[in-house]
C-alpha cells in the first residue's frame, strides 16, 4: 500500500525531532509524491547535512532537496575565516585517512572552498565531511579533484562495482547500470529504497580509480 504524502510529512517531522544531532525547531518540512523539500535554518553545518540523512530513513521518501540554511545564534562568537581554515587543516591534518598534503583551503565569510586533489574518492568525501563538522562553516564549495595514485582500467572499476554489487544483500546488480568513462562512473536504474541506493552508492564511492560519480538511480 502506498504512503500518503501526509503520512511521509509527519514520519519525517517525527524523525527529524528524535535525531538529536538536528536541531529542527526551525526547519519546515514540504512533501509532493514522495519527493521531500527541507526548508529553514540549523545553527551549524553538520545539521543540514543530519537533516538530509535522516529524512531519507522514512519510508516513502524518494528524494530529499534540502534548502536549509545554517544561522547562528546572536549569542554565538562566530569564529573568524582564518580561525576556521586553520581549524579545517589542523582536523585534515589529524585524520589519518585523508592525505591532505595537496588540499588547499580558503574560507570566505563562512563558506569554505576546497582546491586541490586526493587520491580517491573516498577521500574526497572524507575530507568534505571533515570540513562540514567544523565550527564557524556555513556552506562548502568542494573543488576537488581525484588523481588516483595507479592507473585502473574503465574496465576493472566496473568489474570491481558489479562484483562488489552483487556481494551486497541490499541491492541486486538486476536494478543498477554501471557505466565507466575515463574514471567517471554513471550509475542509473531503480532501486526499491534508500538503503539500496545508498549501498550502490557507497561501492562506486570505495571502489579504486573512481574519480567522479554521476548519480541517476532513481529510487521505486
Amino acid at each position: 500500500m502506498s504512503i500518503s504524502d501526509e503520512e511521509i510529512k509527519k514520519k519525517v517531522v517525527e524523525h527529524l525531532y528524535w535525531d538529536s544531532r538536528v536541531d529542527s525547531s526551525d526547519i519546515t518540512v514540504a512533501v509532493d509524491n514522495g519527493k521531500v523539500t527541507l526548508k529553514g535554518t540549523v545553527p551549524v553545518y553538520a545539521s543540514k547535512g543530519a537533516a538530509s540523512s535522516t529524512t531519507w530513513g522514512v519510508e516513502g521518501v524518494i528524494s530529499v532537496e534540502n534548502l536549509i540554511s545554517v544561522e547562528f545564534s546572536p549569542s554565538f562568537e562566530i569564529p573568524s575565516d582564518g580561525e576556521i581554515k586553520s581549524n579545517i587543516e589542523s582536523s585534515l591534518l589529524v585524520n589519518s585517512v585523508v592525505d591532505s598534503s595537496n588540499i588547499t583551503i580558503t574560507v570566505n565569510e563562512g563558506i569554505a572552498i576546497l582546491e586541490g586533489s586526493v587520491g580517491s574518492y573516498w577521500e574526497k568525501i572524507k575530507a568534505k565531511d571533515i570540513t562540514a563538522g567544523i565550527t564557524g562553516v556555513v556552506n562548502i564549495v568542494d573543488k576537488l579533484s581525484v588523481v588516483p595514485t595507479e592507473r585502473v582500467s574503465d574496465q576493472a572499476i566496473a568489474e570491481d562495482i558489479t562484483a562488489a554489487v552483487t556481494r551486497n544483500f541490499r541491492v541486486s546488480i538486476k536494478n543498477v547500470n554501471v557505466k565507466v568513462e575515463n574514471g567517471v562512473v554513471t550509475l542509473s536504474g531503480g532501486v526499491p529504497d534508500f538503503d539500496a541506493y545508498n549501498s550502490a552508492l557507497n561501492i562506486a564511492r570505495s571502489t579504486k580509480g573512481v574519480i567522479d560519480i554521476v548519480d541517476n538511480l532513481v529510487i521505486k
